[in-house]
């Protein structure tokens, strides 16, 4: 029996009878079939005495095919948990920041933490393609109008994208001959002081991206693509229409052997790869929804129990000191 603890997003707890869309009611539910103890935190709860890590925690139980928390709040030193899961959802802003901070006060040679924060802190999600060169998709980040007019004109389509915002949110569509060209960059930049990504469109897109999972140094054959809604360019409503069922091809099995020993040396144990047209358009490492519910109907199978399996395997191995710590 392990202590498991889950730093969850404000939302979730916020309303706390959990929603079988989201990815950590799966893991949480499968850690808690396996008879650990499991405990959620928020980013705020977490703090430093004496240079040692704790948390206001709750634990939580199943009841009713549902998962819930006891309302009695625990102090816990962070080193008392096996694992934590580090979850939280962007904007990586400030307080996602200081709380990867304070978890960075963990032994990790006690206490696995998924993902490493200091993934966390110097590794964007948007910018950490750029480190697979090969694999991605032509794009600057910049916040000069001049060179992303330049981009722009060169590459007749693009997309813009905020550096630390998740779900298609601040994302917009921009081709040479559009009327709001300069309406659109200077909202997307505020005013040319924010750097945001510019990647070249990929036409490909209207099949929509596919999300591969990576896990612990695998990524899975079951996969979905997202598609985009009647009146959007991009993936933003997480529903049945908006989720189908997609194949790895050739080269999407070839990206496993390409990234996971930089994943590995970088502490990104759990990710989500969006890929168009077998390029990686971002890599998701902050709170990568994994579609467990979806896949599970999709392909007929209990997919929580595979990632927590192979999530335990690797794990294990670590502590026993067969794999180098980071």
């Amino acid at each position: 029996m392990k202590n498991i603890l889950f730093v969850i997003d404000d939302i979730e707890y916020k309303y706390f009878e959990f929603n079988k869309l989201v990815t950590n009611f799966w893991l949480i539910w499968e850690y808690l079939n396996r008879n650990n103890n499991v405990y959620i935190t928020l980013k705020n709860r977490l703090y430093l005495k004496q240079n040692v890590a704790f948390c206001m925690s709750n634990k939580v139980y199943q009841e009713n095919n549902d998962i819930k928390f006891i309302n009695i709040t625990q102090k816990i030193k962070l080193n008392d948990f096996d694992e934590i899961f580090f979850r939280p959802d962007p904007p990586v802003d400030t307080d996602y920041i200081n709380a990867a901070y304070i978890l960075s006060y963990v032994d990790k040679s006690k206490t696995f933490i998924l993902n490493d924060p200091k993934s966390i802190i110097t590794k964007n999600e948007k910018l950490y393609i750029n480190e697979f060169q090969g694999l991605i998709p032509e794009n600057i980040v910049s916040a000069n109008e001049k060179i992303i007019k330049e981009f722009l004109f060169e590459k007749k389509e693009i997309i813009i994208k905020p550096l630390n915002r998740c779900f298609g949110s601040g994302v917009f569509y921009l081709n040479s001959n559009d009327k709001n060209i300069n309406s659109i960059l200077t909202t997307a930049t505020n005013n040319y002081k924010t750097q945001v990504m510019v990647q070249e469109y990929l036409p490909q897109i209207v099949n929509g991206d596919k999300r591969l999972i990576y896990v612990c140094g695998k990524i899975y054959d079951y996969c979905v693509s997202k598609v985009a809604t009647n009146n959007d360019f991009k993936f933003n409503e997480h529903n049945k229409d908006t989720l189908k069922f997609a194949q790895l091809t050739k080269e999407e099995r070839l990206i496993e052997q390409k990234v996971k020993d930089k994943f590995e040396k970088d502490g990104v144990y759990l990710a989500g790869l969006d890929v168009i047209d077998g390029k990686i358009i971002e890599i998701n490492i902050t709170s990568p929804c994994f579609f467990i519910n979806e896949i599970n109907n999709i392909f007929n199978i209990e997919f929580e129990k595979i990632i927590v399996d192979k999530i335990e395997q690797y794990i294990n191995q670590r502590m026993k000191g067969l794999l180098e710590f980071v």
